[in-house]
C-alpha cells in the first residue's frame, strides 16, 4: 500500500538536493571544524556560510544565529538560561497554546519558584491582546521573558508578534518559529524578536539540527560546556553535514515559498471543502485568514461518541498518516491542551484530527483522505 503522508507538521520527507549536499560532509569532508588543518578549515567554512546565508532570509545577523540540535533544546535553552545562568528576567509569561517544549520546562521553573503567567487565547486560538494590555504595565516592569510562538503547530494560528512588541517595548520576547520558518516571511528586524527557534526537519532538512537566534547585545552565557564551539555559547563539535542540510533545505523553502504557498492554500482549501461536504457534525479550528497555508484541524461535534485514537489507526490501517496535534505527546490519550484553550470540550479535543500538508502533496492525496475519515466516521457513528 503506497503511504499517503499528511503530518508534515511532525516532520518533512528529506528533499533529494538536501541529501545531496549533505553526502559530502560524511564521506570525503568529515574533518571537524576545530581543527586547523584542511579538511578542518573546510569545513568551518561551510559552516559560517550557511550562518551567513539562513542569517539573510531571516533578516538578522549571522552573529545572532546559533546552530543547536533543535527546537527542543532551543526553546530550553531559551528560558533556563535567561532566568539562570544569565539572570536577564525574573519572570516568564506565555501563551496557553505553546508547544510542550515551552509547557514542560516553565513547568520545571515554576516549581523551582520562578513566577510563570499563562496568557490566554481566544476562541479562534489568537493571543488574547485586551488580556495582555491589562497586565502590560506590570509585564514590562518585572523583567519578564514572553514567549509566544509565532505560529501554532496545531491549528496553525499566526500570532501578532510585532503588536506585542509593541506593547511590551522593556520585555524580552521568544517566538518558537518551528512552523512558520521557510514557510511564511520571518524578519527578525520587523518583529522585533529577542530569541527565536528554528528546525531544519520542518523543511524538507535533516532531523537534529536547528538554529536559535538570539539578538545582538543580549548578555546570554553559554548554556553547554565542554568547548568554544558557537561563539562560546555552545559547546560541542558541530554537525558540518547536517548543519549544511539545514542551509540548502532554507534556501529551497525561501527560494519556492511564494509557489508552495499559493498551492498550499489551493490544497487547504480542497482540503476543507471536500471534508465539510462529506462529514457532518464537523468544525474547522485552524483559520485560513491569520493561519498557515499547510495546516487543518478538524474536531467533531458529537465527539463524545467517537474514539479519537480509532480514528488514527483507522486511518494508518488504510495506508493515511495524519496525528491529533503535537508528535511529542501522540498516544498520551490526553485532550489537546490546544483545543482546550479554545473552548473545545475534553472528548472533541482527544478526537480532533490535523491534516499538515507538503510540497509534494497531491490533489488525489487530499480527496482519498477526506473520502476515507468519511468512511471511518460513518462506521463508528453508525
Amino acid at each position: 500500500m503506497t503511504m499517503i503522508y499528511l503530518d508534515n507538521s511532525a516532520t518533512t520527507c528529506v528533499d533529494e538536493e538536501v541529501l545531496e549536499a549533505m553526502l559530502p560532509w560524511f564521506r570525503e569532508d568529515y574533518g571537524n571544524a576545530s581543527s586547523v588543518y584542511a579538511i578542518g578549515r573546510k569545513a568551518r567554512v561551510a559552516i559560517e556560510s550557511a550562518r551567513e546565508e539562513i542569517a539573510h532570509y531571516i533578516h538578522a545577523h549571522p552573529g545572532e544565529i546559533l546552530f543547536t540540535s533543535g527546537g527542543t533544546e532551543s526553546n530550553n535553552t531559551v528560558l533556563k538560561s535567561c532566568v539562570g545562568d544569565s539572570s536577564l528576567v525574573d519572570k516568564i509569561a506565555h501563551s496557553s497554546i505553546e508547544h510542550h517544549a515551552i509547557l514542560h520546562p516553565a513547568e520545571e521553573l515554576s516549581l523551582r519558584g520562578v513566577p510563570v503567567q499563562v496568557l490566554p487565547v481566544t476562541e479562534r486560538g489568537i493571543l488574547d491582546m485586551d488580556y495582555v494590555e491589562e497586565y502590560a504595565k506590570e509585564l514590562n516592569q518585572q523583567r519578564t521573558l514572553l514567549s509566544v510562538m509565532h505560529a501554532n503547530n496545531e491549528i496553525g494560528t499566526i500570532q501578532p508578534l510585532h503588536a506585542l512588541r509593541c506593547m511590551l517595548p522593556s520585555a524580552y520576547l521568544h517566538t518558537d518559529a518551528l512552523q512558520s520558518f521557510g514557510k511564511i516571511p520571518l524578519n527578525m528586524q520587523q518583529l522585533g524578536i529577542d530569541f527565536a527557534t528554528m528546525s531544519a526537519h520542518k523543511i524538507h532538512g535533516p532531523k537534529g539540527v536547528g538554529i536559535l537566534f538570539i539578538r545582538k547585545g543580549i548578555d546570554f552565557k553559554a548554556h553547554q560546556q565542554g568547548g568554544a564551539q558557537e561563539r562560546n555559547r555552545r559547546g560541542g563539535t558541530e554537525p558540518v553535514a547536517l548543519i549544511v542540510g539545514m542551509q540548502v533545505a532554507t534556501r529551497l523553502a525561501h527560494k519556492a515559498m511564494q509557489q508552495r504557498t499559493e498551492t498550499l492554500c489551493e490544497l487547504k482549501t480542497i482540503l476543507e471543502s471536500s471534508l465539510l461536504e462529506k462529514i457532518p457534525h464537523l468544525r474547522v479550528n485552524s483559520l485560513d485568514e491569520h493561519g498557515l497555508p499547510h495546516i487543518v484541524n478538524v474536531s467533531f461535534w458529537d465527539a463524545e461518541h467517537l474514539d479519537g485514537e480509532a480514528i488514527l489507526a483507522q486511518m494508518d490501517m488504510q495506508g493515511i498518516a495524519v496525528s491529533n496535534g503535537s508528535a511529542c505527546v501522540s498516544g498520551s490519550l490526553q485532550p489537546s491542551h490546544v483545543l482546550k484553550a479554545l473552548g473545545r470540550s475534553d472528548a472533541e479535543a482527544k478526537a480532533a484530527v490535523r491534516f499538515s500538508l507538503s510540497k509534494d502533496t497531491t490533489v488525489d492525496d487530499i480527496h482519498t483522505a477526506a473520502r476515507t475519515l468519511a468512511d471511518i466516521l460513518d462506521m463508528m457513528r453508525s
